[in-house]
């Protein structure tokens, strides 16, 4: 765990140079705007460690697979959102001496991300070899007004000296990415143009064939003087700029940057040049300060609808805005062929492809703080696919329509090529039905059945129906040769999670059948005749409901997570050294798959979901036996312990998960945070307060609370939207407020009490128990 970043509830501030957490920094510093994003780089050279990334979102590359053995069923490659066009880069050099923080002696340092404005700003002090002494003032946004857009402004001041100044900025499209299998460079150039007034760049992926132009305006300013160029620099893959001038002690220089970037699949390939010159005229024509400001206005309007504010504690008021704001930079729902990959745009690793956590996750978020069809845009992205994920089991033998949706994908295909992930952790399809049940549940938009997701339960269901088998010596149907949620096994015999959730899946489906059957007879036969549904299908998923084998351990009142887990030596996280941890960077992977220890919620994932269908001491049972022994190395995992001991009362140990979901990133708690944020797992950080500390729920149409007060704040509230009620929730001490803007009411039970909210109404409910 690191803590180097300091604590302000709208700003994430580093206020010294740190060389050796500088991947870590251009991690938690990364910006985007949902339609593209880019690691915090610094703009000038930089020959220390660091890992220039810009992305974006839907451009990809099918890197062949790479590994040891390959086997019948591994997917040909690795889908990547790739590193694109870098446009923020320069050369600066003073008085000959190329300018390189790395080199430099830095005399003060900050980088700051404004979450507010959504802006990024650097201040860095330096001396030169030569003893001259420079100030450099850098900001940067990703425009969440138009999202083909970003813009910078560099500031150059002489503190002490005279400077003659070579300042070249450009666009180099000679870029890697560092995760490459092959050290294999994915783009070609298709086109440069260069002149003084405009520098313009066009790529197109190898394979793929997506074409991406870049096209920038910049000027440079001196007391309140253009510099005029000096030189064009046109060659292979790279286009620049070149401005060269002097600056007495005292005298600063900015240089303002924007860039239009347009691609074709957004566009026709014949008129990117048309599209990305109207957008650059047209947003060079405007101010930085104009950008700013509208900028702000633009973050603004997210804030309203999604903000959570926490009174008493700057460091889980931070963090929570953290997680939020990077949602937000990942995933707007503006286009909803996209989707939200587990590192957004702030990292390679991963791929910037699609999970089961966008479901699991990912949802609720989304649902409660924006508009319907976002989160509906999301269930529909599967259903795109659904072909897809038919082919995919296909390719592992199944048939007559069963769908297996991929690990890992970009496109609908499955990209994972880890055997024991690709093959065998299909709990995954679970966690597509249940969002679609939750989608329904939250919003009440049943019609989503009758257009969409009928189908992918059917799909679903196949499979589950093909993949349990029947034991003729335990007399029920078991599943064989599965990986659960705990990717610290594999290769297991009837994970309860998975049997648990499979079973589920086909009764829901089930009920899905009977629901478009009362609405709609005619869609349901259409359904049925385009996916040739046999009754007797049916038939089957009831008998693999009434008879799916769960293992448990009657002893103790407890659900196993999988057959044999009791052989294994039962010792506590506690008692691990911290030398140890993590796991997967210390112990061989033999090593873990022989411990007790679990890398994320696994039967708790199955209770999470499904808590409805136990009761309150099952649960506690469960969560005392598999908490101690989970060492939550998936960022996946402190969230739902979260939830879960906020359910139980234990107010504690559902703070201090918070803050490890909330300040992962932040204080590098998994060590991993070079690599890119944990971006899926945020939404559980929202969960964490919403469904955990406020205990939200939604049942019969109405929302549940059973809020909970952390002794280390004074209170909290947040807005969610909810059948057309728009619903402000603050808690304090012995009281709740409910606020409803929205134009319907809103339906409540608060600590078992029904509660109505009118319309433009609210209500203060004093006195009321509120757990600290």
């Amino acid at each position: 765990m690191k803590d180097y970043i300091v604590k302000d509830s709208w700003q994430i501030i580093e206020d010294q140079f740190r060389p050796e957490y500088n991947e870590i920094s251009e991690s938690i510093f990364s910006i985007g705007n949902g339609r593209m994003g880019q690691r915090a780089n610094f703009e000038e050279d930089y020959s220390g460690k660091s890992l220039q990334g810009s992305y974006i979102a839907g451009v990809y590359y099918p890197d062949k697979t790479r590994v040891g053995w390959w086997k019948n069923g591994y997917p040909e490659y690795f889908a990547k959102v790739i590193n694109s066009t870098n446009w923020i880069g320069l050369h600066l050099t003073v008085n000959g001496q190329l300018v390189d923080l790395a080199q430099a002696k830095v005399t003060r340092f900050e980088r700051r991300l404004d979450m507010k404005s959504g802006v990024l700003h650097r201040q860095v002090e330096l001396t030169l070899a030569d003893n001259t002494e420079l100030a450099i003032t850098s900001r940067r946004l990703y425009s969440v007004h138009e999202s083909q857009t970003a813009a910078l402004a560099y500031e150059i001041k002489v503190l002490r000296g005279r400077a003659e100044i070579q300042l070249e900025s450009g666009l180099d499209g000679d870029i890697s990415n560092r995760d490459s299998n092959y050290e294999e460079k994915f783009w070609d150039e298709v086109s440069r143009s260069a002149d003084d007034q405009h520098i313009a760049l066009q790529l197109r992926t190898k394979k793929t064939g997506f074409e991406v132009l870049s096209r920038v305006s910049q000027n440079l300013v001196s007391a309140d003087q253009n510099i005029v160029v000096s030189q064009v620099i046109n060659q292979e893959k790279y286009v620049a700029q070149q401005f060269d001038f002097h600056l007495n002690e005292g005298q600063t220089a900015t240089l303002y940057k924007k860039v239009a970037i347009v691609t074709s699949e957004n566009h026709p390939i014949e008129n990117l040049l048309k599209e990305a010159t109207a957008l650059s005229e047209n947003f060079n024509a405007q101010s930085f300060a104009d950008l700013l400001a509208k900028q702000e206005e633009g973050w603004s309007k997210i804030w309203k609808d999604s903000d959570i504010q926490i009174d008493g504690d700057v460091a889980a008021q931070q963090a929570i805005r953290f997680n939020i704001f990077q949602l937000y930079q990942t995933y707007t729902g503006e286009d909803a062929r996209l989707n939200i990959g587990p590192k957004g745009f702030t990292g390679e690793k991963y791929g910037g492809v699609t999970y089961w956590d966008t479901e699991a996750y990912c949802l609720p978020f989304y649902m409660a703080t924006t508009k319907p069809e976002i989160a509906r845009n999301l269930l529909v992205y599967r259903h795109k696919h659904l072909q897809k994920a038919i082919e995919n089991a296909e390719k592992l033998g199944f048939k007559n329509g069963a769908a297996l949706y991929p690990m890992v994908t970009i496109n609908g295909e499955e990209c994972h090529n880890e055997w024991e992930i690709t093959f065998e952790e299909i709990h995954r399809n679970g966690a597509i039905a249940f969002a679609i049940y939750n989608y329904v549940r939250y919003t009440g938009d049943s019609s989503y059945l009758q257009e969409y997701g009928l189908d992918v339960l059917i799909g679903i269901a196949r499979f589950w129906a093909q993949r349990v088998n029947w034991s003729e010596q335990k007399q029920q149907y078991v599943m064989l040769g599965v990986t659960g949620p705990n990717e610290y096994e594999n290769n297991v015999n009837n994970n309860w999670y998975t049997n648990r959730i499979a079973s589920w899946c086909l009764k829901y489906t089930l009920q899905a059948i009977q629901h478009v059957e009362s609405e709609d007879v005619n869609r349901l036969e259409d359904i049925f005749k385009t996916l040739n549904f046999d009754a007797s299908e049916k038939d089957k998923w009831q008998h693999i409901i009434d008879n799916m084998y769960y293992p448990e351990d009657a002893e103790r009142g407890v659900y196993l997570q999988q057959d044999g887990f009791l052989d294994k030596e039962l010792i506590p996280v506690s008692e691990l050294p911290a030398s140890e941890r993590p796991l997967n960077q210390k112990w061989s992977w033999d090593r873990i798959l022989r411990s007790c220890y679990i890398k994320q919620a696994d039967v708790l994932q199955g209770l999470y979901f499904l808590e409805d269908q136990y009761d309150l001491e099952t649960i506690r049972r469960n969560y005392d036996f598999y908490e101690p022994l989970t060492v939550h190395e998936s960022s996946l995992s402190p969230c739902v312990h979260a939830i879960m001991a906020a359910k139980l009362g234990k107010e504690d140990k559902a703070y201090e998960f918070y803050l490890r979901t909330s300040r992962l990133d932040l204080d590098d708690y998994n060590n991993d945070t070079e690599d890119g944020l944990h971006i899926t797992s945020m939404a559980g950080t929202w969960m964490t307060i919403v469904e955990g500390f406020a205990g939200l729920r939604v049942r019969d149409g109405k929302l549940h609370f059973q809020p909970i007060l952390p002794k280390e704040w004074n209170g909290y509230n947040f807005r969610i939207h909810f059948r057309g009620a728009d619903l402000q929730v603050a808690v304090s001490k012995n009281q709740l407020k409910f606020k409803n803007s929205g134009d319907s009411t809103a339906n409540l039970v608060v600590n078992g009490q029904s509660q109505n909210v009118e319309a433009n109404g609210e209500i203060t409910l004093e006195n009321i128990a509120i757990s600290e």
